[in-house]
């Protein structure tokens, strides 16, 4: 449980921000919560042991004598000869667990965290209005959705151009591109990521209404991601991989094509989005008949 003076103070920053939207409309409300969510010592404690993920991956290889072809995750053996391929290593390494782990963390605090340090009412006291609120708190989890794969992939960049030569990349199709082109296929690794998180997110909303105990929402949010793909890994259940939100996941590689390949980013946007609207409706229909006592 959250100390007196802690509660206080999260009710202070609640009752200001309940003032600003006061004054003006729904982005003072989301540019209150963004401060508040990339203020927290928590949050950049996320991105921190993401970006200490492609470190390790960069440092290992550095220290070792050789990595052997075909061993380990995709472009590890290219590491040594292009330092670009860290960030792509790291990301690839990062889906399975560790980005749904912290995404699941933020999402699942979103409205509990708010219930179980007592300021749900402050923001409720303006003019907000529920559903404005639950935009508002969905909108910043989708700004870490963002934030952590590309937190990442920045990491991996510069830890790789520090430990290791950086020249041309040369694609799974064969092809070579140039350091800046090699650059901007991170950030666009970064968005789908992005966009791959933003169902699990729209699920640990959902989930976070549901109860007034964070851990709670944010251990259902993580488990519904590691049962999720478990299913998808069983062939029995062909028939029901494409319904699931993480089956295209992995799917970044047609990035890393010339031509870039968009159709696992198209299917990946529509099964997403479905998800968004279905437990986003959810969420919706549970917030907004609770009954709001701290």
């Amino acid at each position: 449980m959250p100390s007196s003076a802690s509660s206080e103070s999260a009710g202070f920053t609640r009752t200001t921000a309940a003032a600003a939207t006061r004054r003006g409309p729904g982005l003072s409300l989301l540019a209150s919560e963004l401060r508040v969510l990339f203020g927290r010592r928590r949050t950049w404690a996320l991105l921190l042991a993401l970006a200490a993920i492609p470190v390790l991956i960069a440092v290992a290889v550095r220290i070792s004598s050789a990595v052997p072809a075909g061993r380990g995750p995709a472009f590890l053996d290219r590491i040594t000869q292009n330092g670009l391929f860290v960030a792509f290593t790291a990301m690839l390494v990062s889906v399975p667990l560790f980005l749904p782990l912290t995404v699941g963390v933020v999402a699942g605090d979103t409205i509990a965290g708010e219930a179980n340090l007592g300021t749900l009412r402050y923001l409720l006291v303006a003019p907000t209005g529920r559903v404005r609120l639950l935009l508002v708190k969905y909108a910043a989890a989708l700004a870490f959705c963002l934030a952590a794969p590309l937190t990442v992939g920045l990491a991996g960049a510069a830890i790789g151009a520090a430990l290791f030569p950086v020249g041309p990349v040369t694609l799974l199709s064969g092809d070579v591109i140039e350091p800046p082109q090699a650059f901007l296929r991170i950030l666009l690794i970064a968005a789908y990521l992005a966009i791959s998180l933003a169902g699990l997110s729209a699920v640990g909303l959902f989930l976070s209404t549901l109860t007034v105990v964070p851990v709670g929402a944010m251990a259902a949010t993580v488990v519904v991601s590691v049962v999720s793909q478990v299913l998808d890994q069983l062939p029995q259940l062909e028939w029901l991989h494409p319904w699931l939100f993480s089956h295209y996941w992995l799917g970044f590689g047609d990035l890393l094509r010339q031509p870039v390949l968009w159709d696992s980013l198209v299917h990946n946007a529509w099964l997403q989005a479905g998800y968004v609207a279905v437990f986003g409706a959810l969420a919706y229909g549970r917030f907004v008949t609770k009954d709001v006592l701290s």
